[in-house]
C-alpha cells in the first residue's frame, strides 16, 4: 500500500509542474493521460487491498448478519383467547452487543458498562470483550432506559440489535397453559412448545417466517372464565391454608378446555420460577390417588356390565376382610345399602363389594378403556405424565382401586373420563383448540352405554342434593358431582393427617354441558370447623366458579325445574 501511495505523490507532483518551453502539446498530452490513468490504478488497487481485507475476516460478517436477523427468525404468532383477547404477543426489544475487534481497550469498556448493567458477570463479560471475535452478546433483552444510558457512554465497538420477546398481558393468569419461551423467543413449555414442535419450528429453519405478524393462534379458553377459575383457587389456598390447588372447567360434548389453572403458578413474562418443583401443572403433569372421586368410575363400570343396577342392594354392616386388610367406611351406616345410597354415603365396602362383582380383569379393563391407566395421547401440552398401577392387579388391589387408592393419574384424566359418563357415554380427547361438534364426534370413542350416563347423572345429583356433595349448589344450575377426600402417601405410608381433596362435577344435571373438578392439597380445616373434608373445601370451590362463570358460557339458570323425580325416587 505504501508503495501505491507513494507513486500517486510523485505523479501529482507532475502533474502540477510547468512543462519547459521547447515541450509540444502532444507530449504534454500524453503525459497527462499517463497520469490519469495511473491515479485510477492507484484507486482501484486501494479498493482492491479493501477487498481483501474484508475477504480475510469474512467469519464476522454472518455473525453480524445473525444478530441482525434475529428478531425476524424468531418471530411468533399471537395467541388469543376463544373471544379474541391477546394471551401472548411478540414486543420489539433492544439487545446489547460488542465488536471486539473494534474495542481498544476491554477493560474500561467493561468498567463503563457496569455503571448502567451492574450485574454483569466479570469473567464471561471480559472474555467476550477479548475475544478479537466480529460480534459477540452482552447482554439480551434490556430496558430502554439502560439503552439510552449506554448510548450516552460513547464506547467503540457496542451497538444494538432489535429482538422479538414474548410477552404475556394477562401474567400468570394461564401461564401453565401457555408456557413461556426462552431468550432466544424460542418455545420451552406450554402452547408455546407445541407451536414449535409441530410447525414453528420447521418454518423458521425453512426461512419462510421472515415477517414479523404470522397468523394469529386461537385457543379454548376463554380469559374470564381463566381468571375466575384461578381466583377461586387461591381464595381456597389461603382459606384452607392448602399447599396447593387446581381446577378445570372442561365442555363435555367437545372436549375443549375452557379453563385450567394450577397453584402455585409463574409468571411467563420472568420465568424464573417455571422450574421449581411446586410449580408444576398439577392438572396435567401432576398424578395423585383421586380417592372417592374414582368412586364414580366403579358405580358406572358395575351399572355397564349389566350385573348391577340402581336398585341392586349391599350389605355394609361391617367392615370387609381382605387378607391382612380391613377395609371400612368412614361415616358407617352399618346396614344393607342400595347403589344410591353406596354413592351418596360413599361407602368404601359398598363400591369395594361392587368393584368385586365386576372382578379382576373387568375392572382393569374398564379403566383402561376410560383412559385412566396410560398416558394421554393426542393433548397438545408437552408437560404429561404417565399414571401409575400395580404391575399385577390381585384381589386386594382392585378393592381398593375401586375407592381411589393404589392407582395414580392425572386430574386431567379423571375430568375427561368423567366427562364420559354424562354426555352420552363418549371419551373425548381433550384440546386447548376451538373444535367443533361434528370434529369432536370424529375423535371420540363410545366408552359406556347411554343408559349408565343416564344413572351416573341421576347419582351426581342426588349427591349434591342428600349426599357429602351439598356445598357444591348454585341455585338454577343444578350442579351434579361426586367428592374425593385421599389420605396422602407419607414415607410409605397412608397418613390421616395429610389429606388430598377433590370435586368432581357436572352442570346442569339434566343435560350437562361442562365439568368442572377442582383439587386441593393438604387443606386444613375451616376456622370453626373440625373436618377438612372434600364437601367442606373443594365442593365450595366448584359452587363459585359454577356460579361466576356459568352465564359467560351460555348456561341459562332455570328456576323453575324441580328436583322431586329425583328425590322420589331415592329409596333409603
Amino acid at each position: 500500500m505504501k508503495f501505491v501511495f507513494s507513486n500517486v505523490k510523485r505523479l501529482a507532483r507532475a502533474l502540477v509542474r510547468t512543462p519547459p518551453a521547447n515541450e509540444d502539446l502532444s507530449t504534454q498530452t500524453r503525459d497527462r493521460i499517463v497520469v490519469v490513468m495511473v491515479g485510477l490504478t492507484a484507486v482501484f488497487s486501494i479498493m482492491q487491498g479493501r477487498l481483501i481485507y474484508l475477504a480475510s475476516h469474512a467469519d464476522d460478517g454472518p455473525a453480524i448478519r445473525r444478530g441482525a436477523n434475529i428478531a425476524l427468525t424468531a418471530a411468533r404468532p399471537r395467541i388469543l383467547d376463544r373471544n379474541g383477547q391477546t394471551l401472548a404477543m411478540d414486543i420489539e426489544v433492544q439487545s446489547l452487543f460488542a465488536e471486539p475487534k473494534l474495542i481498544e481497550n476491554p477493560d474500561e469498556t467493561y468498567e463503563a458498562l457496569i455503571t448502567v448493567l451492574p450485574d454483569l458477570d466479570f469473567k464471561s463479560t471480559m472474555r467476550r470483550l477479548k475475544s478479537g471475535q466480529g460480534f459477540v452478546w452482552i447482554e439480551r433483552e434490556i430496558t430502554p432506559r439502560q439503552q439510552a444510558d449506554i448510548l450516552a457512554l460513547g464506547l467503540p465497538g457496542i451497538g444494538f440489535r432489535p429482538e422479538s420477546q414474548r410477552f404475556y398481558p394477562a401474567s400468570e393468569t394461564a401461564s401453565h397453559i401457555l408456557g413461556h419461551t426462552n431468550v432466544d423467543n424460542q418455545g420451552i413449555a406450554g402452547i408455546e412448545k407445541y407451536l414449535d414442535d409441530t410447525w414453528l419450528k420447521d418454518l423458521h429453519a425453512s426461512g419462510f417466517a421472515l415477517k414479523k405478524e404470522l397468523e394469529p393462534v386461537k385457543l379454548s379458553v376463554d380469559l374470564r372464565v381463566q381468571h375466575y377459575v384461578r381466583e377461586a383457587l387461591t381464595t381456597a389456598m389461603e382459606k384452607y391454608q392448602a399447599i396447593a390447588a387446581a381446577g378445570i372447567v372442561l365442555n363435555a360434548h367437545t372436549g375443549e378446555i375452557v379453563a385450567m389453572s394450577s397453584l402455585p403458578d409463574y409468571n411467563p413474562n420472568e420465568p424464573v420460577d417455571a422450574l421449581k418443583k411446586d410449580r408444576l401443572n398439577r392438572m396435567s403433569a401432576g398424578l395423585f390417588e383421586m380417592g372417592s372421586t374414582f368412586k364414580m368410575f366403579t358405580t358406572a363400570m358395575a351399572l355397564d356390565s349389566g350385573k348391577v343396577n340402581l336398585r341392586s342392594r349391599f350389605d355394609a354392616r361391617k367392615p370387609l376382610r381382605i387378607g391382612r386388610f380391613t377395609i371400612n367406611d368412614f361415616h358407617g351406616k352399618r346396614r344393607i345399602l342400595s347403589v344410591p345410597e353406596v354413592f351418596i354415603y360413599s361407602s368404601n365396602i359398598g363400591t369395594a363389594k361392587m368393584a368385586d362383582v365386576v372382578g379382576i380383569e373387568g375392572h382393569q379393563e374398564f379403566l383402561t378403556r376410560m383412559g385412566l391407566l396410560s398416558k394421554m395421547e393426542g393433548f397438545e401440552l408437552p408437560e404429561v405424565a404417565k399414571p401409575t398401577q400395580p404391575k399385577k392387579w390381585k384381589k386386594v388391589n382392585s378393592i381398593t382401586i375401586s375407592y381411589g387408592h393404589g392407582i395414580s393419574t392425572t386430574p386431567l384424566q379423571t375430568a375427561v373420563a368423567a366427562a364420559a359418563l354424562v354426555n352420552g357415554g363418549k371419551l373425548i380427547t381433550p384440546t386447548l383448540f376451538p373444535r367443533s361438534s361434528e370434529a369432536a364426534n370424529e375423535v371420540s370413542k363410545q366408552v359406556v352405554k347411554p343408559s349408565t350416563t343416564d344413572s351416573m347423572r341421576y347419582l351426581m345429583r342426588l349427591n349434591v342434593l342428600k349426599g357429602s356433595g351439598k356445598r357444591a349448589e348454585v341455585p338454577g344450575f343444578l350442579v351434579g358431582g361426586k367428592t374425593g377426600t385421599a389420605e396422602k402417601v407419607v414415607d410409605g405410608r397412608y397418613s390421616n393427617k395429610k389429606r388430598f381433596n377433590a370435586f368432581l362435577s357436572a352442570f346442569p344435571a339434566n343435560d350437562p354441558q361442562y365439568v368442572v373438578l377442582v383439587i386441593v392439597d393438604e387443606p386444613k380445616p375451616e376456622k370453626g370447623q373440625r373436618y377438612a373434608t372434600a364437601g367442606m373445601n373443594a365442593a365450595p370451590v366448584v359452587s363459585e366458579i359454577i356460579r361466576r362463570s356459568a352465564p359467560l358460557l351460555g348456561v341459562v339458570p332455570d328456576f323453575r325445574v324441580r328436583d322431586t323425580a329425583i328425590l322420589s325416587s331415592y329409596r333409603q
